[in-house]
């Protein structure tokens, strides 16, 4: 089972500092979901490189792979050369988070030169995953919400599913995680 991971930009989510206690709670949601999947027979966690939820989920799933050595971490970028105009320290976080990755690789080996390789980057993250975890709230809509129709539609004629974490979900991690 391989499940494609995306959802909100960290500024999305009104996180501006990587100590912000908000990263621990999702991450603790990430978390949780992603064992209960392992558990059901998940092999690959396929996520992008996006500041958020996706850089956050290469840290999960780093983190778990001491307890579950057997999972393993991609990460696919859209088109070549992603991030390149990031500031320095953005770019050093990517690095990082591509280091923890079992395999990298981006969709189009062209850079960034129109909207059609994003179109292409989610039919690739489709085809080559079971499911979905989302952390997306259609109340709060952001950047996932192209990603989330994008998987109801592909869900019409495919067996594919999506595991959704939305805000009440986390509300109910951030209590479980206090206590």
């Amino acid at each position: 089972m391989n499940i494609w991971v995306t959802g909100y930009r960290k500024y999305e989510l009104g996180i501006f500092n990587d100590k912000d206690e908000k990263i621990s709670v999702i991450k603790y949601a990430l978390k949780k979901v992603i064992i209960e999947k392992f558990e059901e027979g998940l092999e690959w966690i396929i996520t992008g490189p996006q500041m958020g939820i996706e850089q956050w989920t290469c840290e999960v799933v780093s983190e778990l792979k001491t307890e579950y050595p057997e999972l393993k971490l991609a990460v696919i970028e859209p088109f070549s050369n992603f991030g390149n105009n990031w500031n320095e320290n953005n770019q050093y976080h990517l690095f990082i988070r591509r280091e923890l990755a079992d395999f990298v690789a981006a969709v189009s080996k062209d850079e960034y030169k129109n909207p059609s390789q994003l179109k292409n980057y989610q039919k690739f993250m489709l085809d080559h995953t079971n499911q979905a975890i989302l952390v997306y709230d259609e109340e709060f809509e952001g950047k996932p919400k192209y990603d989330y129709l994008a998987v109801k539609k592909y869900a019409e004629t495919t067996d594919y599913s999506l595991t959704k974490i939305d805000m009440l979900s986390l509300q109910e991690a951030a209590e479980n995680y206090r206590e």
